[in-house]
């Protein structure tokens, strides 16, 4: 069983969480099926707004979707959580991330 599977058996059983929803995204990630990515990664921070983590690996997997647009409002909105918690370093990350999605806007 893969750690895909374990994380979406525990899901299944209502272990619904944050860190769960996070670590299925970033699994999906590393799986190169970033929408399933999206999808986790956006209930991880509807759950958590203050995720600055998940804020990251949402915006990208919407980049590695070429939605960049939305990618660019995810950074935005996860640079101020992460600012809001003192985690700069996740919000100098994301502003490297926010700098790739705005040139694949104008390219």
């Amino acid at each position: 069983m893969s750690l895909i599977d374990n994380l979406q058996a525990m899901l299944a059983r209502g272990q619904d969480s944050a860190l769960l929803r996070y670590g299925l995204g970033n699994e999906y990630l590393k799986a190169e099926q970033p929408a399933a990515a999206a999808e986790h990664l956006a209930e991880a921070v509807r759950q958590d707004p203050t995720y600055s983590a998940a804020w990251k690996l949402y915006g990208k997997a919407l980049a590695a979707l070429s939605r960049h647009a939305e990618a660019l409002d995810v950074f935005d909105q996860g640079i101020a959580a992460a600012e809001r918690k003192g985690d700069l370093q996740a919000a100098k990350e994301m502003r490297v991330f926010r700098k790739r999605s705005e040139t694949a806007i104008t390219s």
